[in-house]
């Protein structure tokens, strides 16, 4: 959910996405299939998702069931993971607070919100025939990425699995239709990707990650957005929230002028993050701040008063979306560099360097903002997801310097 594109209250993008037709490879895609990953992506994601019909009459209610924990019932360990995504918190009270009263202002904006955060028909709280309550609530259900007209669709098999020797139609819902297409990049830029002639701030789209993912080193290398968002296949889609993810991506280093300093001398330090592992822009999106600070400590410690330093490493934007601030990002691959320089007053001081991830910065100051302006029908709501901001910030990197 994100505020601004069509209206003050508008969408974030979050999902993931799927692909073409049948194939047996575990690996990415060749350039032949991708024309087939594009055709394949073309029908499958026209949004909202078309409704699933009535199921063929052979189905069990649990066979022909879009809730996540009738799919848990063969696929516990995909579920169990699904469970601790954002993509099942998609439908949290930070998108439901702000539906609720963008229902009543903007219900197109509103649909829009949806096409994202709960992309099937039967998710539609205007598809009354269809309407079910309790999937709108559980957000990207796997339903959305596996499931149209009530045929199934997965990955390619693995090497180390027989396949199915009895009929298709025998098999549970009709087994399924294996496509490389789930192993593609492609595969995620339905809602990871705005259109060219998108929302842009400054001549660049609010959302980007697909394009930056072309233009990266890991692009060049093969490397697929699934590779890392979801390794061996695991349905977890780690980001800018988790501090492992973020780590496995991002180095930190720190480097001074000379290994040791006498009182009056002025330490001169490099400090350089590096996006080794990350496949896009640090941070890709608007919403997350990165701050690296760097201070000299006393003896026992404390601060050196008037000696911290901090840089920024974020897009930043209005809360109206209306302009882009700044932008400091580090591209793929690229390197963001601070240089620090202080005199050092008195023996056993120290240099301390932080790098603190805000993954929700923009969304604190919004639900802020909303919450100071009475919040609408929804308030209650932003108020809960206002406090699970301020519970996501971190700290990513400490490095503690002696200089002398």
């Amino acid at each position: 959910m994100f505020p601004g594109v069509r209206s003050p209250l508008t969408v974030a993008v979050v999902l993931v996405l799927l692909g073409s037709l049948t194939a047996a490879s575990d690996t990415a895609p060749s350039a032949f299939e991708r024309v087939s990953v594009q055709e394949f992506l073309s029908r499958h994601w026209r949004r909202p998702i078309a409704p699933q019909g009535v199921p063929p009459a052979r189905f069990s209610p649990l066979e022909a069931s879009l809730a996540p924990q009738s799919c848990g019932t063969c696929h516990p360990a995909q579920v169990a993971d699904w469970r601790t995504s954002h993509h099942a918190k998609s439908m949290g009270p930070g998108v439901t607070g702000q539906l609720a009263e963008l229902w009543r202002t903007d219900a197109e904006s509103a649909r829009l919100c949806l096409t994202c955060h709960a992309p099937l028909a039967e998710q539609q709280p205007e598809n009354r025939a269809i309407f079910d309550a309790g999937l709108h609530g559980q957000g990207i259900v796997c339903g959305a990425c596996h499931v149209r007209e009530h045929r199934h669709f997965g990955p390619p098999r693995r090497e180390c699995t027989a396949q199915a020797s009895a009929p298709q139609a025998s098999l549970p819902h009709g087994g399924v239709t294996r496509t490389p297409a789930f192993m593609a990049a492609e595969f995620c830029s339905s809602c990871h990707q705005f259109e060219n002639d998108g929302f842009a701030l400054n001549g660049k789209l609010l959302e980007n990650t697909y394009e930056e993912w072309k233009a990266s080193p890991a692009a060049s290398r093969g490397l697929q957005c699934q590779d890392c968002h979801m390794p061996d296949r695991r349905h977890l889609w780690r980001g800018i929230h988790d501090p492992a993810m973020v780590r496995s991506g991002v180095t930190l280093n720190v480097v001074t002028d000379r290994p040791r300093y006498r009182p009056g001398d002025q330490i001169e330090a490099r400090i350089t993050l590096t996006t080794t592992g990350v496949g896009h822009h640090f941070p890709t999106y608007v919403t997350p701040r990165v701050v690296v600070r760097a201070v000299l400590v006393e003896p026992g410690g404390r601060e050196a008063p008037g000696s911290a330093e901090e840089r920024v490493i974020a897009r930043d934007v209005s809360l109206d979306l209306s302009r882009e601030l700044f932008d400091t990002r580090v591209s793929a691959g690229s390197q963001f560099v601070f240089d620090y320089r202080r005199r050092v007053e008195r023996t056993g001081m120290g240099l301390r360097v932080h790098v603190t991830v805000h993954p929700d910065h923009f969304y604190t100051r919004f639900f802020e903002s909303l919450v100071a302006s009475g919040g609408g029908r929804g308030k209650a709501e932003i108020q809960t997801a206002l406090a699970a901001t301020r519970r996501s910030t971190f700290e990513l990197y400490r490095r503690d310097v002696p200089l002398t």
